[in-house]
């Protein structure tokens, strides 16, 4: 066991161990990350019910929702009831420095939020798209594809920022003032309308195999879906975080750029994510309408599931 250090109060225990395989960190740097970045990371964590994902020595990384019975009392949750599950689940609320270097040390690497405030649920702050990649592709394809969605969005009399989501693709943002139904409609529309723009770069199609080596405009992230936080730092080789980017650098970035070894040295101060999000805007009433009219993807695609399972059991009676 290494000896514990303590910050704000806070235990610090076996620092010096690696953070995960191929992680080129310890859980110390993980822990001066986060630290580092206290006051660019939090204001995206404040008040929203927190999921992280740990990973543990020796372990698989795990998605952690429920807070363990050992949280101490200075954490703040909240009591969330989930449909799927049929259960309350209480969530942390990382509202301060002391709960962020509790994470920390729990190895909590991954922070993920939904687009709602605890005590506002039905009026989510943003509408996001989340674009994903094909397997292989340059991250060139999906700047591409972010190409459609910003000019979709300034068709729209809208504006969004962008960020790396940590992974391979990209997160664009839109503050907004609306519902929760209408939100995710204008989501939906949007994604619709980027894809119209070029079919042969971008696609709605939520099934994996019918996307066709194109970007997948994903209009999901609504209701209770969560995103990663900006600045949150993802397990990846290198431990690469989810890094704001503006539209005019991003075809000189790539993901491997934001690191955990790097990316406070780039911020310096600033806190880009604060600065490139623009004021909360009003959805405009033809978008909401032409999203309304979009099935929800994850519904059409569990029907055609159940469809392709029904024809599987017809053509093995035969």
């Amino acid at each position: 066991m290494g000896a514990a250090e303590q910050r704000d109060g806070v235990s610090l225990t076996n620092l010096d161990q690696a953070l995960f395989d191929g992680a080129d960190a310890t859980k110390r740097d993980l822990v001066d990350y986060l630290d580092a970045v206290r006051d660019r990371i939090l204001p995206g964590l404040a008040g929203r019910p927190l999921s992280v994902v740990r990973v543990l020595r020796g372990q698989d990384p795990f998605m952690q929702k429920n807070v363990p019975k050992y949280t101490p009392d200075f954490v703040k949750t909240t009591p969330v009831w989930a449909d799927a599950s049929k259960r309350q689940i209480n969530y942390a609320l990382c509202d301060d420095r002391k709960t962020l270097l509790w994470f920390g040390n729990q190895r909590a690497v991954e922070y993920h939020v939904p687009l709602s405030l605890v005590d506002d649920r039905e009026h989510p702050q943003y509408v996001v798209l989340d674009l994903d990649p094909p397997e292989g592709e340059p991250f060139g394809a999906v700047v591409g594809a972010a190409r459609l969605v910003h000019r979709a969005l300034t068709d729209a009399g809208l504006s969004g920022a962008v960020k790396t989501s940590g992974a391979k693709g990209l997160h664009i943002f839109v503050p907004i003032t609306a519902s929760d139904d209408d939100a995710a409609a204008a989501t939906r529309a949007l994604a619709a309308r980027a894809e119209r723009i070029d079919p042969a770069i971008a696609t709605t199609a939520y099934i994996r195999e019918e996307r066709e080596g194109k970007v997948f405009l994903d209009s999901t992230r609504a209701y209770g879906a969560t995103v990663v936080a900006a600045y949150s730092p993802r397990i990846r080789p290198g431990t690469p975080v989810s890094f704001p980017v503006s539209w005019d650098d991003l075809d000189q970035v790539t993901p491997r750029d934001f690191t955990l070894r790097t990316a406070v040295d780039l911020l310096g101060d600033a806190d880009p994510w604060a600065s490139a999000l623009p004021a909360p805007q009003a959805l405009p009433e033809d978008l909401v309408a032409e999203g309304r009219e979009i099935p929800v993807a994850r519904v059409v695609a569990m029907h055609e599931g159940k469809r392709r399972a029904r024809a599987r059991r017809a053509e093995g009676s035969e």
